[in-house]
């Protein structure tokens, strides 16, 4: 009986498992789909682009002099605080004059005697022509008398001359400021020896304008040439902007003052230099510079958040929202980049919406739900250059990194 039950079991269980696989197969399947990918959006917009090149200078003085002593001496005063403002002829620096009036004086009174001896000279000179048409000298004892005379004018000459050089001695014992501009730290102090043209006493630069000096890739030459070119031929130089790195706020406009004529083979670099009136004297020599030239402006562009740009094995590319929300991935060529946009020049219409946030989840064809960024909109319009993320010839460094 227990055999007979436990095959009844079995029988009815089986039958129980194929009826609920029956069941199960008769059920339609429901297809699978993945959800929406969230995304920020933003829309493509047209404005004037202005197409910069940016690089790191270096703060250089309009006019440099290290002041040297033109005699040797002793430091007598310094009489220029470090830093100070200085004019053009401003006493710096006194030696002790002791020795220099000495040698004048000796100067003078060795003028005073052949001032003596040249009047004797040609008083004797006058008589002795006198007595000679009298026939009471020989005409040899008068030409002697005349070579005396010419002896003493000469002696009187350098007399003269030595004079003016003790003058000029004494009055390098007063030390002036070459040029107008700002005076250094005190290098000497009062009873230290100098010598002539070789101990430097303070240093003088002219800051006002300032130089600026920068090195730009030979790669864009042709387009500063062009650009300069056509500076040249409205009287506009090329302009520049000039910030402190890392402070956009502290920055200045000046124009490019100097274009070297020959690139550096080490580097690959060109000099050039501009010039700022730097009047508040914000800049300083030496000192590392931001330097923004603007090349060109692209009138009309088409721009997108530089976060929309992303870079792929085949170049830049945008993943562009299609109205059934799906997205299309979009090659795309960069023209410049400008605080925080990035000027397309080819690949993408005005008025598309690309997607700026979330790429990394995307393959082309994917559903997205967008979210609007507000990235693109008139609040970010281009303006002058030298922003914390000005313009750039180069594609859009700032945007992310991505892959279809």
């Amino acid at each position: 009986m227990n055999a007979t039950r436990r095959a009844t079991q079995v029988v009815v269980l089986l039958i129980g498992v194929l009826v609920l696989n029956a069941c199960s197969n008769d059920k339609p399947k429901k297809k699978l789909e993945a959800p929406p990918v969230p995304v920020t959006t933003a829309t493509a917009l047209e404005r004037d682009i202005p197409v910069t090149l940016q690089v790191v200078g270096r703060g250089e003085a309009y006019e440099s002099v290290a002041v040297k002593a033109r005699v040797d001496g002793q430091v007598a005063a310094v009489l220029f605080t470090e830093g100070q403002q200085v004019k053009q002829g401003e006493i710096l620096i006194r030696l002790d004059p002791t020795d220099f009036a000495a040698r004048l004086q000796q100067a003078s009174a060795a003028t005073a005697r052949d001032e003596a001896l040249i009047a004797k000279s040609r008083s004797d000179t006058a008589r002795y022509t006198a007595l000679k048409e009298r026939n009471f000298v020989s005409e040899e004892k008068v030409n002697d008398v005349r070579t005396n005379e010419a002896a003493a004018t000469a002696n009187l000459r350098a007399s003269r001359a030595a004079g003016e050089l003790a003058r000029l001695q004494l009055s390098y014992a007063t030390i002036r400021a070459p040029i107008s501009g700002v005076v250094g730290a005190r290098l000497v102090f009062p009873g230290s020896s100098v010598k002539v043209n070789d101990t430097t006493l303070a240093v003088v630069n002219r800051v006002r304008p300032l130089l600026v000096t920068f090195s730009v890739p030979e790669r864009h030459l042709p387009r500063l040439r062009a650009a300069m070119a056509a500076g040249a031929s409205k009287s506009a130089p090329l302009s520049v902007e000039v910030s402190l790195p890392g402070d956009p706020s502290q920055s200045a406009r000046g124009e490019v003052h100097f274009l070297d004529n020959a690139v550096d083979s080490t580097t690959g670099t060109i000099l050039m230099k501009a010039r700022l009136a730097n009047d508040g004297q914000t800049f300083t020599p030496g000192q590392f510079l931001k330097v923004t030239l603007l090349l060109d402006t692209l009138r009309g562009a088409v721009t997108v958040p530089n976060e929309a740009v992303q870079q792929g094995a085949e170049g830049n590319f945008i993943y562009v929202v299609k109205a059934d929300s799906t997205v299309d991935m979009r090659q795309v060529e960069t023209a410049a980049t400008d605080r925080g946009v990035t000027a397309i020049a080819k690949g993408l219409n005005s008025g598309e919406t690309v997607v700026t946030n979330g790429q990394l989840r995307l393959t082309p064809g994917a559903k997205v739900k967008a979210r609007e960024s507000g990235a693109g909109d008139k609040s970010k319009a281009s303006g002058p250059p030298g922003g914390e993320n000005a313009g750039s010839v180069a594609p859009a460094s700032a945007a992310r990194q991505g892959s279809p």
